[in-house]
């Protein structure tokens, strides 16, 4: 009946705009259209995307934002950017990264001691209740240097940064269990785990890949590393992961490439690495129990301990049965699994076909023991026919898949780079049902909650790495293009290209807008990132200046319109402390802070306390100011810094005026 109704809506929009554009002679509208070559299509596309004044869009999208280090926060089916957050870099508008609070969040992202200040995001992952998005907490990985971030969508904040201690790189994350227990991170490429040198060519012996088990605490919204643990999986290049979920709950599929083991060399003549570690007509689909292994966890004879986490060793995991290899087509991307766990589908990059496994035959498989052989490290390996539900020819390119409303009836959409095409096609009985071009080249594509057990359908995205032509040239560096297609009815419909101008981004994910529930405002004095507290929350009639020593304490306040105290005066050479609280409670008057000459910002929302510290190096006077435009009288709310050399002796100008005037 929902599906009778949604087509009939649809027929009546485009109906009721095209008689409304029929009827309109020499109307307002006709003559727009005329003037700008628009048709109705057009016309109907632009309603379906339009978001009058005021409006809310039915869906929010999380984007990564690629080298930018950051996500990005879009409504859809506006596809009206509505914020970036801020998680791997400095992001100055925030303050993140320039106050003492978020500085500590990203030093948590600190590895082997070096500070890094930039990541590469990939791949956002939302908590799950029961497979379905419950709108609490948003994970990314950064594939660059091997981290985990989790935000905390009650304010869209980046709460915690961890470093992975033994991958050194890490594209396969994040992916949530179905009930958020673990978060997916799996090795790219291999490397060894304990951190010191192996020559290359001791890679088969030496490096290893792997996927870490980051244990995670829904209540509190953290990742609990001591509870955490990695599986040692062989130096195959391990990509991106599934969580298993209904029939298949408690297991994990992580596809690679690389099986070669190649190592390159093109330097000393050697066949370039894209030639050597494509060479098998297959890679492998590795196939583990997490579950299981999470209870072999507990007890120390079935791990090692590398680097502070603990490591299950290949050995281990085969011993138990929780580990298996499955052929995939070679150079796979995707692997996603069906709403009801059943089925798992990857596609190949250098392969025309999209495979569909069948969860049941796996398990069979698996309780039979009916293997086909074992890899170089005794992981058995299942028959890839015996395992396969069937496959099915999609075109050139296929990377990754997303599942429809009617994924009951076997809806589920594929890219497809090379041929620069969406296709949408059944999972069940293996055919293609229609194309759709985009503008160029896609990598991931969005559907709304498509990746969970509850898919919403309506709408697709389409994460494009070249616009090329698509939009005003501003230089060499073109922006990305983000596509929204209509795909509620038979046929899919290009509705919109949004230029994505910060970083390229990969994996995005949505989610329905009436499950995310936002504050507007904290309890005075939060510490925004510990949602705790803050030791410096001062409130009005409490803003004082303490000196100990070389070290001066500033407690302060800022509201509309002025920053209490106005004047501070400290000696050349002292540590300054400023602790900062916006006194507001009306929603969206936030004051930002800076001292002029020093290097330091600060973002405060409504009841937020935050910390600024620096160093008081160079003598003068120096301004500061709210930096956010927050009233009528926003340029007179200042202050001035005063610092004075405590070696030198200053004579009041005062004091010469009156002398120059009695002398006269």
């Amino acid at each position: 009946m929902t599906r009778v109704f949604s087509r009939l809506s649809s027929l009546l929009l485009g109906t009721t705009l095209a008689l409304s554009v029929a009827t309109a002679g020499d109307g307002e509208l006709q003559k727009i259209m005329k003037k700008r070559g628009l048709t109705e299509h057009d016309v109907i596309r632009a309603a379906k995307t339009y978001l009058p004044t005021g409006g809310r869009d039915e869906f929010v999208v999380f984007s990564s934002g690629g080298q930018s280090g950051q996500i990005m926060v879009y409504g859809v089916p506006s596809m009206k950017i509505l914020k970036f957050i801020a998680v791997f870099t400095p992001e100055p508008w925030q303050g993140y990264g320039f106050d003492e609070d978020s500085k500590k969040v990203l030093r948590e992202g600190n590895i082997r001691g070096r500070e890094i200040n930039w990541g590469d995001t990939h791949h956002p992952a939302l908590s799950e209740k029961d497979g379905k998005y419950d709108g609490r907490w948003l994970a990314i990985n950064d594939k660059a240097n091997p981290r985990i971030a989790i935000i905390d969508l009650k304010d869209f904040e980046t709460k915690q940064i961890v470093a992975n201690p033994v991958f050194k790189s890490a594209h396969g994350g994040a992916f949530f269990t179905p009930n958020s227990k673990y978060i997916i991170e799996a090795c790219q490429y291999a490397a060894p785990f304990d951190n010191n040198y192996h020559p290359i060519e001791e890679y088969k012996e030496t490096y290893r890949g792997g996927v870490t088990l980051w244990n995670f605490d829904s209540k509190k919204g953290r990742i609990n590393k001591d509870k955490s643990f990695v599986l040692e999986l062989p130096p195959y290049m391990q990509d991106l992961s599934d969580a298993g979920k209904g029939a298949s709950y408690g297991w994990g599929f992580t596809n690679s490439f690389n099986t070669e083991m190649y190592t390159g060399g093109i330097e000393v003549g050697m066949p370039p690495f894209e030639a050597g570690c494509s060479r098998n007509d297959t890679d492998f689909l590795h196939v583990y129990n997490w579950k299981d292994l999470a209870k072999l966890a507990e007890d120390k004879k079935n791990y090692k301990m590398i680097n502070g986490i603990k490591v299950i060793p290949i050995s281990v995991a085969v011993a138990h049965n929780d580990l298996f290899l499955i052929p995939e087509p070679k150079s796979p991307h995707g692997v996603d699994v069906s709403p009801d766990g059943e089925y798992i589908v990857v596609c190949g990059k250098l392969d025309t076909h999209a495979s569909v496994y069948k969860w049941s035959k796996i398990k069979k498989l698996i309780a039979d023991k009916k293997y086909v052989g074992k890899d170089p490290y005794g992981i058995p390996i299942l028959g890839m026919k015996e395992s396969l539900h069937g496959q099915v020819e999609l075109g050139l390119g296929p990377l990754h898949n997303q599942f429809g409303k009617h994924w009951k009836d076997g809806e589920i959409y594929t890219s497809l780079y090379v041929d620069s095409q969406i296709v949408k096609w059944n999972y069940k009985d293996l055919k293609v049902l229609d194309k759709v071009n985009v503008h160029y080249n896609v990598g991931h594509l969005c559907s709304m909650e498509g990746k969970s057990a509850d898919p919403q359908g309506k709408y697709i995205i389409s994460l494009n790495k070249l616009a090329i032509d698509r939009f005003q040239n501003v230089g060499p560096l073109h922006p990305q293009n983000h596509q929204l297609i209509d795909i509620s009815g038979k046929k899919m419909d290009l509705l919109y290209d949004m230029p994505v101008p910060l970083g390229e981004p990969h994996q995005a994910v949505a989610i329905r807008a009436s499950k995310l529930h936002p504050e507007v405002r904290y309890a005075m004095g939060t510490n925004t990132k510990t949602g705790k507290m803050h030791k410096g929350k001062t409130l009005a009639g409490q803003e004082r200046i303490v000196r100990d020593g070389n070290k001066v304490t500033v407690y302060a306040t800022l509201v509309r319109s002025h920053i209490n105290p106005e004047r501070i005066t400290v000696n050349k050479g002292d540590i300054v402390t400023m602790y900062l609280t916006n006194l507001e409670r009306a929603e969206d008057e936030t004051h930002g802070f800076t001292v002029d000459n020093f290097d330091i910002h600060a973002s405060l929302e409504p009841g937020e306390t935050t910390t600024l510290k620096f160093k008081a190096d160079i003598e003068g006077v120096f301004p500061y100011y709210c930096t956010e435009f927050c009233s009528a009288l926003h340029l007179e709310m200042m202050g001035y810094l005063m610092v004075k050399d405590p070696d030198k002796k200053y004579v009041s100008a005062q004091k010469l005026q009156l002398i120059k005037l009695f002398n006269q």
